[in-house]
């Protein structure tokens, strides 16, 4: 009887490793940066590219870092946070492209897992009550499928323990890509363009975005929820900060 137990357990596992190795020929795992294929161990990129995404380290920063300086004199932002620096050049822009249009779901979750990691002994997001992601509007939502925004919060929420408020903001119009505005055009583009709603017994927030550029939208949700609850804190999480 435990031989023939031993053989269908030894079957079971041919067949397994079988259907694996017909998956990896349909849909390879490879570095979503290099395209080379992952070991059993790697997620979405190769230990290389992975080392080479051009880390920020603001979690180790004791003097206000370019991030919190974006903001100064616009809006009154409590700390600011990006994991990854983002230029014409790094890595993180194929990543980013994969996370919005290739319908990369999971990446977003576990991006959002190593923001996580990176802040979650940080002071200054100890007390954050929630997690509110930069809206897209409807439209854009449904035909992509989901908010990029999200599912980065989603993940950073599994690490720091706080609930995403997902309908407390919404997106108002449909806006044109920021890409190649102008800071001036920019603002125009996002000025008056999200609904806030009563956040009551909420004190301390972190918006969560995929990319800061100028900072333009950040600054316009900013201001509408403070407009609308005087009392919030606002802290802003980001993926990555365009670096200048």
């Amino acid at each position: 009887m435990q031989s023939v137990i031993g053989i269908d357990k030894h079957l079971k596992k041919k067949i397994f490793e079988s259907l694996n190795e017909l998956v990896g020929l349909v849909f390879p795992n490879n570095c979503l940066s290099c395209d080379s294929e992952l070991s059993s161990a790697e997620k979405h990129f190769c230990v290389h590219c992975e080392m080479n995404l051009n880390r920020t380290y603001f979690e180790t920063y004791q003097e206000p870092s370019s991030l919190d300086k974006l903001f100064w004199g616009r809006v009154k932002i409590e700390n600011t946070f990006a994991l990854y620096y983002f230029n014409a050049d790094s890595p993180i822009r194929k990543i980013l492209h994969e996370l919005k249009y290739q319908h990369k779901e999971r990446l977003g979750v576990y991006l959002g897992e190593n923001i996580g990691s990176a802040i979650n002994e940080n002071q200054k997001f100890k007390d954050l009550d929630a997690l509110i992601p930069v809206p897209i509007h409807h439209k854009k939502k449904f035909i992509r499928g989901y908010n990029q925004s999200e599912l980065i919060a989603q993940g950073l929420a599994k690490q720091i323990n706080v609930p995403v408020l997902k309908e407390h903001v919404l997106k108002t119009r449909h806006t044109q890509s920021q890409t190649r505005k102008s800071n001036i055009e920019r603002w125009e583009n996002v000025s008056n363009l999200f609904k806030s709603i009563d956040l009551s017994g909420v004190n301390h927030i972190a918006i969560v975005d995929d990319v800061i550029t100028t900072g333009s939208t950040i600054e316009s949700l900013a201001k509408e929820m403070l407009n609308q609850n005087k009392h919030l804190k606002i802290s802003v999480i980001s993926l990555a900060f365009a670096k200048s």
